[in-house]
């Protein structure tokens, strides 16, 4: 890589600048988001219509963010908050429950009875399954040292996935409870854990479980969505308000290269969709995988978007990490590693369209 394109980018490592109420979180300053939605209270029962509790989560997700403004602001303390008798979190954990009926926390909306044993494209079923939990010091710098919890199961299907036994096998891993993972968090946060980070595999078609760990964690830390963000727009407002760092992979630039090589559809309307939806929830951090042969298809489009519709501070990550791993053997263009030049042109592309919080 060209010495003047990588000392452009690599001045510093964290990027406190783009991530201010996340570091804020992490050294105590302020509440996390998921313990303001704990305090924000709904008027509805939860034995209510879907229709009136989904009408009265858009009312509490405003009385979340005013309640988080005056928080930030200095003009009231989360302490000082009463405890609602049903809170903004409990509202989005029993709509999550109904979802599972159903399931469409993902945009391949299968429909499935989860709560009946059936399974989707996931394969996941209502019980998550851990397949590894522990302190991930592999991160980005600022999220190090993160308390990883490893999913089975995922709502791609990538040919080259580097986590292809845990992403392809939701059967793997171990059970646990809420209430385990909750005690896990905290015992985490006392060994130096920075956040809490949810990935996988793939978060997703665990959201209403996160979401009850969540509401039995008393810690205070920040909690980070590692995703590929296919989501449903039901999904990213059942996790708004919940998440203080969403960590998104964003991987291909067009719809074509995403149904070849991870087998979904719609790719570049949904993923742009839920990048604006996060970007206005919370603070973000985009992961974007270089693959070999994919830098004008993919690279160029994607990071030009970035700068157009989210600005030039956001922090992203270009990634050379690409190595042909589970099927990728069967696509001639992925049967290798990204060289240098390929790499060199997408911190070029980068520094070219104006973005400047690169890691």
């Amino acid at each position: 890589m060209a010495d003047g394109i990588s000392s452009f980018f690599r001045q510093k490592n964290e990027s406190p600048e783009s991530l201010q109420r996340y570091y804020s979180v992490m050294k105590g300053e302020n509440p996390t988001r998921f313990r303001i939605c704990k305090k924000t209270p709904v008027e509805v029962g939860l034995d209510s219509g879907e229709r009136e509790l989904w009408r009265e989560h858009e009312d509490a997700l405003d009385k979340f963010r005013d309640l988080l403004k005056k928080i930030d602001e200095k003009k009231l303390k989360l302490e000082d908050v009463d405890v609602p008798k049903t809170s903004l979190l409990d509202l989005k954990i029993e709509l999550a429950k109904r979802i599972l009926e159903s399931c469409h926390f993902c945009e391949r909306r299968c429909g499935v009875d989860r709560s009946e044993g059936e399974t989707g494209a996931c394969g996941v079923g209502v019980k998550p399954r851990v397949s590894s939990e522990f302190l991930h010091m592999g991160e980005e710098p600022e999220l190090v040292p993160s308390y990883t919890i490893f999913f089975s199961g995922c709502t791609f299907n990538c040919q080259f996935c580097q986590n292809w036994d845990i992403s392809q096998n939701p059967d793997s891993g171990m059970e646990y409870s809420s209430e385990e993972i909750s005690s896990l968090i905290s015992q985490r946060r006392q060994s130096g854990a920075r956040n809490v980070n949810w990935v996988g595999g793939d978060p997703t078609p665990n959201l209403h479980f996160i979401l009850s760990v969540l509401n039995g964690c008393e810690v205070n830390i920040p909690s980070v969505w590692n995703s590929n963000m296919y989501l449903s727009e039901e999904g990213m407002r059942l996790l708004a308000g919940t998440q203080d760092v969403y960590l998104t992979d964003f991987k291909y630039g067009n719809d074509e290269c995403a149904s070849k090589y991870s087998k979904v559809q719609s790719y570049w309307d949904i993923i742009t969709r839920n990048h604006r939806l996060a970007f206005e929830d919370a603070e973000l951090i985009i992961r974007h995988l270089v693959l070999p042969e994919h830098l004008k298809c993919c690279t160029s489009n994607i990071l030009k978007w970035i700068r157009k519709e989210l600005g030039q501070d956001v922090r992203v990550n270009i990634m050379g990490q690409y190595r042909p791993q589970a099927k990728a053997r069967n696509y001639p263009e992925l049967s290798r590693r990204v060289n240098s030049e390929e790499m060199n042109e997408a911190f070029r592309i980068a520094k070219e369209v104006g973005l400047t919080n690169i890691v």
